[in-house]
This record gives structure tokens, C-alpha cells and sequence, in this order.
């Protein structure tokens, strides 16, 4: 009886880890909203290739609209990290979603009044594009604001797992209505969605946010100055850069795997639409699975373990790319997700932990440009590699410098590591003074 009790004890105490970062009302209202808008969001991405390929029967079209959703995101994401300093983050997150939520209003309208056209896929694809230049640093750097610093790597996780059960849930939920509906509901339901992140962030008790006053005042230096101080602090923090480093090649010429699912479905596996499905979903059930499990540890960042996971990425997804046996693909594309879910968020905790509140939103916009804003030219290599020499080729080829960028990172740790230790060391006296003080203000 008393081994079931702890047992039961210990469940319970495990469960309660798991949502830890949940038991802030503000991240709560937050990560809700994310969710639900998140799912709108893959919904529109279904139903806008769909409506791309019905215009066009042209993939190139498909590509177009892709570069143009993330171009802008390698021009100006420094710049939003800029802004991400120098503005209160929850007002500026306001108006990027009511900017996305009337972007799919646009489409929503023009598709169901039968008046789109490709052109106009094209502008609302830029627009989309900017925003999110603005958008994803300030969304990411807000995150350590809403939870202390324990929790952080439980709110990382959970916004990985937010994003891959909508990815999941997103595209088939849209399957459905497509064919029985046509695209127009999708893109409805997308504006529909932003209205909860909408709410959730006005709902934020700012009197409740975790952050520092700042070393300096953003808005005392110019747009070029400012981003120079974020730049300058990437470079000369080991920790910081190495992550950012690994992180940018891998995905450069890694994590572009994605595109080329549709042919290791079709060319190397030769199962079909049906046979992608399943590889699309796999893929997502990795990748949720790990935004689970890192919810569960909330362990402290660390930069050898994020390493590890990346270095098994390389390796996994060079063994997809070799497999031409459907069972053992599935297997191995969903090991895929799980290792790259594992370092992304590792690498996300880290850079939050160890970058400065003032200058934040600086350093998470360069993660974010060699994060996302490097899609177009990885898709471009990818592409290139695939027509000239096969998918197969392509995708080892892009593992093996995924390889290289790891395993020259895990050479070169000990210096980030001490890094890492001595911000984390400092954190730790910071804190243990403020409690220190609060306590003697309260007798």
C-alpha cells in the first residue's frame, strides 16, 4: 500500500512538472491562445497551398509563395528584435496578431467573393512575412517575461508542444473541410483564431511580469546602434554564440528537410499522397513527443546535452534520407522530430537564460534569422541538390554538414559551458539577494 502510494505520490508530482510554467496566469492565457490561434494558423498554410496549386497546377508557385513568406524575415527580423527593446512587448504582440488576423480576413473575403488571384497570394504572402519579422522575436523574448527563471524551459516546451499538436491536429481538420467545404471556411476559422491570443494578451496583468529594469534604455541610441549592441554581445558571449552558430548551419542545411518529403514519399519510398501523410504526421509525433518529455524534465539548460541531440539529428536524419524501407522511414523521420524538437528548444532556453532582459529581443531575433529567415536558401540547396544528384544524396549531404557544425560545437564547448555557468552562477546570487531583501522589507 505504501509503494502504490508514492508511486501515486510521485505521478502526481511528475504531472505537476510537467505544466509548471501553467501555473502562471499570464503565460496560461498566453500558451491557451497560442494554441488555439496556432491551429488556425496550419489550417490556412493547408488551405493556401491547396488554392495555390488549384490557380496555378504549378509547384514552382508553391515555392514562390514560400520564399516569399520568410524573405522579409531575413531582411528584418534584426530590426524586430530592435523594436522587441525597445517597445512593451504585450502592445506590440497586439498588433502583429490584429495585423495577421486582418491578413486572413483579406483572403477569407477575396476567396469566398471568387475574386482572388494569384497576385494577391503573393502581396498577402509579404505582408505575412514582415509581420512575422516583427512578431517572432518579440513572441519568443516575451516568454521569459511571463515565467521565472525555473520555469523557462517548461514554458519553451510547451510552446514546442502547442505548435506540434496543431500541427498535427491543423492540416487534417482542414483535409476534411476542403473537400467537403472548399478553402474559404480555413481561412475564416484563421482569422477567427487570432481572437483568443488577442484576448489572452489584453487579459495580461503587466504588474505581473518577470523582468529587470534595464542596464540601458534601447530608445537612447539609433535603430543601427542598438541593433550593433545586440550584434556585439552575440559575438562576444561564448555561450550565446555558440549556439546560434550550430544552430544557424543546421539549419540551413539541415532542418530544410521538409520540403523534400513529397519526394522521399514519391521517389524514393514510392507510396503516394497517402504514404506523405503518414510521413507529415510521423514527423509530428516525434516532435510532440519531445515537447512533452522536455516539458516533464524542465531540466536547466545545457549546452553538451543540446549538442548531443543535435549531433543525433544529423545522424537520424542522414539514415531517412538513406532508407528505402517505408516501416523503418516512418520510424526514423519520427526519431527526426523528436531530436530536432530536443535541440531547438534546448538551444531557444539557452539563449533566454543567458541573454540580458535589455537587450533580449535583440539576441532572440538572431536566433530567429538563422532559425527561420534562412528557409529560402536552404530550400534552394535542398531543391538543387535533389534535381541534380537525387533526394537521397540531398539529404545526407545536408545532414553531413549538419554533422560537421555539431560535432565542431562539441569540440569547442568548454568555453561556452563556463560561460553558461558563471551567467547562471550570478543569476543565482541576484535572486537569492533580492529574496534576501524582500524578507527583511517584510519584518
Amino acid at each position: 500500500m505504501n509503494v502504490s502510494a508514492d508511486n501515486a505520490e510521485q505521478k502526481k508530482l511528475n504531472s505537476h512538472k510537467t505544466f509548471t510554467a501553467l501555473q502562471h496566469r499570464n503565460f496560461r492565457l498566453f500558451w491557451t491562445g497560442q494554441l488555439l490561434s496556432l491551429i488556425g494558423t496550419w489550417m490556412d498554410s493547408t488551405g493556401q497551398s491547396w488554392l495555390v496549386l488549384k490557380l496555378t497546377h504549378n509547384a514552382l508557385a508553391l515555392g514562390i509563395v514560400g520564399a516569399l513568406q520568410f524573405l522579409p524575415m531575413l531582411f528584418f527580423t534584426l530590426f524586430g528584435g530592435v523594436l522587441a527593446d525597445r517597445l512593451p512587448k504585450r502592445r506590440v504582440l497586439v498588433f502583429t496578431q490584429a495585423f495577421l488576423a486582418l491578413q486572413a480576413a483579406v483572403l477569407c473575403t477575396l476567396v469566398f467573393t471568387g475574386k482572388i488571384q494569384l497576385w494577391h497570394i503573393y502581396t498577402l504572402a509579404i505582408l505575412y512575412g514582415l509581420t512575422n519579422s516583427i512578431d517572432m522575436p518579440t513572441r519568443q523574448s516575451f516568454v521569459s517575461e511571463m515565467v521565472d527563471r525555473e520555469s523557462l524551459p517548461n514554458a519553451i516546451a510547451l510552446n514546442s508542444s502547442a505548435f506540434n499538436m496543431a500541427r498535427i491536429v491543423g492540416p487534417g481538420i482542414a483535409g476534411l473541410l476542403i473537400a467537403q467545404l472548399g478553402e474559404g471556411p480555413l481561412f475564416l476559422i484563421n482569422a477567427i483564431s487570432f481572437l483568443p491570443v488577442i484576448g489572452g494578451l489584453l487579459l495580461i496583468n503587466i504588474n505581473h511580469l518577470f523582468s529587470r529594469p534595464r542596464k540601458t534604455d534601447a530608445t537612447s541610441s539609433g535603430t543601427l546602434q542598438s541593433l550593433w549592441e545586440g550584434l556585439v554581445y552575440v559575438r562576444r558571449t561564448p555561450a550565446v554564440l555558440i549556439v546560434i552558430a550550430v544552430v544557424g548551419v543546421v539549419s540551413l542545411f539541415g532542418i530544410n528537410f521538409n520540403v523534400a518529403l513529397p519526394l522521399i514519399a514519391t521517389d524514393a519510398l514510392h507510396v503516394g499522397s497517402a504514404g506523405f501523410g503518414f510521413i507529415s504526421s510521423a514527423f509530428g509525433v516525434g516532435s510532440l513527443i519531445a515537447a512533452l518529455w522536455l516539458a516533464w524534465g524542465n531540466k536547466s539548460p545545457d549546452i553538451g546535452r543540446m549538442l548531443f541531440f543535435t549531433i543525433c539529428f544529423a545522424v537520424v536524419l542522414g539514415l531517412f534520407g538513406l532508407s528505402h524501407w517505408y516501416p523503418l522511414s516512418i520510424l526514423l523521420i519520427a526519431g527526426t522530430g523528436f531530436m530536432q524538437i530536443s535541440f531547438a528548444a534546448l538551444a531557444n532556453t539557452i539563449i533566454q537564460t543567458v541573454s540580458p532582459d535589455h537587450l533580449r529581443g535583440r539576441i532572440m531575433s538572431v536566433y530567429m534569422l538563422v532559425f527561420n529567415g534562412t528557409t529560402p536558401i536552404g530550400n534552394l540547396f535542398i531543391g538543387g541538390l535533389a534535381n541534380s544528384f537525387g533526394i537521397s544524396i540531398a539529404l545526407v549531404a545536408g545532414a553531413g554538414v549538419s554533422l560537421i557544425a555539431a560535432i565542431a560545437g562539441w569540440l569547442k564547448r568548454a568555453p561556452a559551458m563556463a560561460d553558461m555557468a558563471r551567467t547562471l552562477s550570478i543569476d543565482a546570487e541576484k535572486t537569492v539577494s533580492i529574496e534576501t531583501e524582500k524578507s527583511t522589507v517584510a519584518h
